[in-house]
Protein backbone atom coordinates (compact mmCIF):
# COMPACT_ATOMS: atom_id res chain seq x y z
CA UNK A 1 0.00 0.00 0.00
CA UNK A 2 1.28 3.47 -0.88
CA UNK A 3 2.29 5.83 1.90
CA UNK A 4 2.08 9.49 0.99
CA UNK A 5 4.68 11.68 2.64
CA UNK A 6 3.75 15.02 4.18
CA UNK A 7 5.69 18.14 3.42
CA UNK A 8 5.29 18.47 -0.33
CA UNK A 9 4.20 22.00 -1.14
CA UNK A 10 2.55 23.10 -4.34
CA UNK A 11 4.71 25.84 -5.82
CA UNK A 12 3.59 28.90 -7.71
CA UNK A 13 4.71 28.31 -11.29
CA UNK A 14 5.37 32.03 -11.84
CA UNK A 15 7.83 32.20 -8.97
CA UNK A 16 9.60 28.85 -8.97
CA UNK A 17 9.86 27.53 -12.50
CA UNK A 18 12.37 29.14 -14.79
CA UNK A 19 11.74 29.82 -18.45
CA UNK A 20 14.83 29.94 -20.65
CA UNK A 21 15.53 32.66 -23.22
CA UNK A 22 13.76 30.60 -25.91
CA UNK A 23 10.58 30.28 -23.81
CA UNK A 24 10.97 26.68 -22.61
CA UNK A 25 10.34 25.63 -19.01
CA UNK A 26 12.62 22.86 -17.62
CA UNK A 27 10.81 19.64 -16.86
CA UNK A 28 11.45 15.95 -16.16
CA UNK A 29 9.78 13.03 -17.92
CA UNK A 30 9.48 9.65 -16.19
CA UNK A 31 9.37 6.26 -17.89
CA UNK A 32 8.84 3.64 -15.19
CA UNK A 33 9.51 0.02 -16.22
CA UNK A 34 7.80 -2.81 -14.33
CA UNK A 35 9.68 -4.89 -11.77
CA UNK A 36 8.96 -8.14 -13.61
CA UNK A 37 11.30 -7.14 -16.44
CA UNK A 38 8.65 -7.66 -19.13
CA UNK A 39 9.39 -4.38 -20.89
CA UNK A 40 6.09 -2.83 -19.81
CA UNK A 41 5.95 0.78 -18.63
CA UNK A 42 3.57 2.77 -16.44
CA UNK A 43 1.02 4.73 -18.46
CA UNK A 44 -1.23 7.16 -16.58
CA UNK A 45 -4.60 8.77 -17.39
CA UNK A 46 -4.88 12.49 -16.68
CA UNK A 47 -7.66 13.77 -14.44
CA UNK A 48 -10.33 15.63 -16.36
CA UNK A 49 -12.40 13.16 -18.32
CA UNK A 50 -10.63 13.63 -21.65
CA UNK A 51 -9.19 10.08 -21.65
CA UNK A 52 -5.74 11.66 -22.11
CA UNK A 53 -2.88 9.37 -21.13
CA UNK A 54 0.81 10.16 -20.69
CA UNK A 55 3.99 9.38 -18.79
CA UNK A 56 4.39 11.18 -15.47
CA UNK A 57 6.23 14.47 -15.87
CA UNK A 58 6.66 17.75 -14.06
CA UNK A 59 8.50 21.01 -13.75
CA UNK A 60 11.91 21.57 -12.24
CA UNK A 61 11.76 24.23 -9.55
CA UNK A 62 14.42 26.91 -9.15
CA UNK A 63 17.38 25.49 -7.23
CA UNK A 64 16.33 21.90 -7.90
CA UNK A 65 18.39 19.43 -9.94
CA UNK A 66 16.62 17.29 -12.54
CA UNK A 67 17.12 14.25 -10.27
CA UNK A 68 15.58 16.05 -7.27
CA UNK A 69 12.63 17.08 -9.43
CA UNK A 70 12.30 13.49 -10.65
CA UNK A 71 11.90 12.15 -7.11
CA UNK A 72 9.52 14.96 -6.07
CA UNK A 73 7.33 14.47 -9.14
CA UNK A 74 7.48 10.68 -8.82
CA UNK A 75 6.04 10.94 -5.32
CA UNK A 76 3.47 13.65 -6.09
CA UNK A 77 2.15 11.97 -9.22
CA UNK A 78 2.41 8.22 -8.55
CA UNK A 79 3.20 7.94 -4.83
CA UNK A 80 6.63 6.34 -5.23
CA UNK A 81 9.81 7.29 -3.38
CA UNK A 82 13.49 6.91 -4.24
CA UNK A 83 13.65 3.53 -2.46
CA UNK A 84 10.85 2.22 -4.73
CA UNK A 85 12.77 2.72 -7.99
CA UNK A 86 16.20 2.54 -9.55
CA UNK A 87 17.42 5.04 -12.13
CA UNK A 88 18.51 2.97 -15.14
CA UNK A 89 19.24 5.72 -17.69
CA UNK A 90 18.54 9.33 -18.61
CA UNK A 91 18.53 11.27 -21.85
CA UNK A 92 21.76 13.10 -22.64
CA UNK A 93 20.29 16.47 -23.53
CA UNK A 94 17.08 18.45 -23.32
CA UNK A 95 14.15 17.35 -25.48
CA UNK A 96 11.75 20.17 -26.37
CA UNK A 97 8.13 20.46 -27.36
CA UNK A 98 5.96 23.48 -28.01
CA UNK A 99 2.52 23.71 -26.47
CA UNK A 100 -0.26 24.61 -28.89
CA UNK A 101 -1.15 28.30 -28.51
CA UNK A 102 -4.58 27.42 -27.12
CA UNK A 103 -2.91 25.62 -24.18
CA UNK A 104 -0.43 28.31 -23.16
CA UNK A 105 -1.09 30.33 -20.02
CA UNK A 106 -0.25 33.79 -21.29
CA UNK A 107 -1.03 35.48 -18.00
CA UNK A 108 1.32 33.33 -15.89
CA UNK A 109 4.77 33.15 -17.47
CA UNK A 110 5.85 35.77 -20.00
CA UNK A 111 7.33 34.28 -23.16
CA UNK A 112 6.43 30.67 -22.26
CA UNK A 113 6.09 28.47 -25.37
CA UNK A 114 6.70 24.92 -24.16
CA UNK A 115 8.71 22.42 -22.15
CA UNK A 116 12.30 21.25 -22.32
CA UNK A 117 12.67 17.86 -20.69
CA UNK A 118 15.26 15.51 -19.27
CA UNK A 119 13.83 11.98 -19.43
CA UNK A 120 14.58 9.24 -16.92
CA UNK A 121 14.09 5.49 -17.34
CA UNK A 122 13.40 3.90 -13.96
CA UNK A 123 12.99 0.32 -12.87
CA UNK A 124 10.24 -0.31 -10.32
CA UNK A 125 11.55 -2.06 -7.21
CA UNK A 126 8.31 -1.93 -5.20
CA UNK A 127 5.11 -3.91 -5.62
CA UNK A 128 2.37 -2.50 -7.85
CA UNK A 129 0.22 -1.55 -4.85
CA UNK A 130 2.84 1.07 -3.91
CA UNK A 131 1.53 3.22 -6.78
CA UNK A 132 -0.89 5.89 -5.60
CA UNK A 133 -2.41 8.68 -7.67
CA UNK A 134 -3.23 10.98 -4.75
CA UNK A 135 0.03 11.86 -2.99
CA UNK A 136 0.40 15.34 -4.44
CA UNK A 137 -1.51 18.46 -3.44
CA UNK A 138 -3.61 18.20 -6.60
CA UNK A 139 -3.80 14.75 -8.26
CA UNK A 140 -2.89 14.80 -11.96
CA UNK A 141 -3.84 11.20 -12.72
CA UNK A 142 -6.79 9.02 -11.80
CA UNK A 143 -5.80 5.65 -13.28
CA UNK A 144 -2.71 3.81 -14.49
CA UNK A 145 -1.80 0.68 -16.39
CA UNK A 146 1.26 -1.29 -17.52
CA UNK A 147 1.60 -1.06 -21.31
CA UNK A 148 4.17 -2.22 -23.85
CA UNK A 149 7.23 0.04 -24.18
CA UNK A 150 6.31 1.48 -27.60
CA UNK A 151 2.53 1.78 -27.03
CA UNK A 152 2.67 5.38 -25.67
CA UNK A 153 4.16 6.58 -28.94
CA UNK A 154 0.89 5.90 -30.75
CA UNK A 155 -1.34 7.23 -27.97
CA UNK A 156 0.20 10.45 -26.66
CA UNK A 157 -1.13 13.82 -27.83
CA UNK A 158 0.35 14.96 -31.14
CA UNK A 159 2.45 17.85 -29.82
CA UNK A 160 4.38 15.52 -27.44
CA UNK A 161 4.86 12.67 -29.92
CA UNK A 162 8.28 13.65 -31.26
CA UNK A 163 9.72 14.12 -27.76
CA UNK A 164 8.31 10.72 -26.75
CA UNK A 165 9.87 9.15 -29.83
CA UNK A 166 13.30 10.64 -29.07
CA UNK A 167 13.13 9.63 -25.39
CA UNK A 168 11.96 6.07 -26.12
CA UNK A 169 14.55 5.51 -28.86
CA UNK A 170 17.39 6.84 -26.69
CA UNK A 171 16.34 4.90 -23.59
CA UNK A 172 15.22 1.62 -25.25
CA UNK A 173 18.68 -0.01 -25.15
CA UNK A 174 18.62 0.37 -21.35
CA UNK A 175 15.15 -1.12 -20.76
CA UNK A 176 15.54 -3.67 -17.94
CA UNK A 177 14.42 -7.04 -19.34
CA UNK A 178 14.58 -10.35 -17.54
CA UNK A 179 14.86 -13.55 -19.52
Amino acid sequence: MAVCLPGYVEHDVKEDRMVDVDGFRPNVGIILADSAGTGRVLWARRVGGQDAWQFPQGGINEGETPEEALYRELHEEVGLRAKDVKIVARTKGWLRYRLPRRMRRFNSTPGFVGQKQKWFLLEMLAEDDAVSMDCGPKPEFDHWSWVSFWYPLTQVVDFKREVYRHALVELAPHLPLKE
